[in-house]
């Protein structure tokens, strides 16, 4: 099974998510679509240890940190579709989404159908702030219309038991783990977190 990553925003730690990820799993690397510099591969390559992890290269690397469709008018590009193969490998694919599930890659689709288009499993991320109850079940609510198959939901931040409770009881998903705020984070870390998190995954 193959896993895209996606998120209730921007900014809301879907590349050390998927760090942590490839690190449990011993998973392949690929983020189909980069806007800006640095690149998100090269911090989760900063951040695996494991020796069997690949890291593919991006399908479209845009100059611009903006929405991938704005990003690639600014340089006369189109993004579609059918421009997402899946990278040749035997291993399991750890796939990093950019921004939210809404976020436009043209005038018609956005990320998250990236993740129909691959047939890969969806690992929601949510950051936990004053109005995230909102956002995470607004999100949960287009998956669940539109049929997306969801492996489960990553907390990360400080803790919220009030928030964590009700969005668990109204999505319905399982719990993979809850990240609290990190200070410096290193290949070590993110292994630790590695291991916390397999032991939800496999339940």
């Amino acid at each position: 099974m193959n896993y895209f990553v996606t998120a209730i925003g921007t900014d809301s730690g879907k590349t050390l998510i998927s760090s942590i990820l490839v690190e449990a799993l011993k998973a392949d690397y690929w983020k189909p679509i980069q806007a800006g510099l640095p690149t998100d591969t090269d911090k989760v390559k900063e951040l695996v240890n494991n020796p069997i992890s690949q890291f593919h290269p991006e399908t479209h690397q845009l100059k611009l940190p903006a929405s991938p469709h704005a990003a690639a008018r600014f340089e006369h590009l189109h993004i579609q579709l059918d421009d997402f193969v899946l990278p040749e490998t035997k291993n399991e694919v750890v796939i990093e989404g950019a921004g939210g599930v809404l976020v436009p890659i043209n005038q018609e689709d956005f990320v998250i159908d990236i993740a129909r288009e691959l047939e890969a499993e969806i690992i929601l991320v949510a950051n936990l702030y004053l109005g995230s109850i909102n956002h995470t079940l607004l999100t949960v609510e287009y998956l669940r219309q539109n049929n997306f198959k969801v492996k489960g939901i990553i907390f990360n931040g400080d803790s919220n038991p009030e928030s964590e409770q009700i969005i668990l009881k109204h999505s319905g998903y399982k719990e993979l783990l809850h990240l609290p705020k990190l200070g410096k984070i290193t290949p070590e870390i993110v292994e630790y977190w590695a291991d916390q998190l397999l032991l939800n995954w496999y339940e």
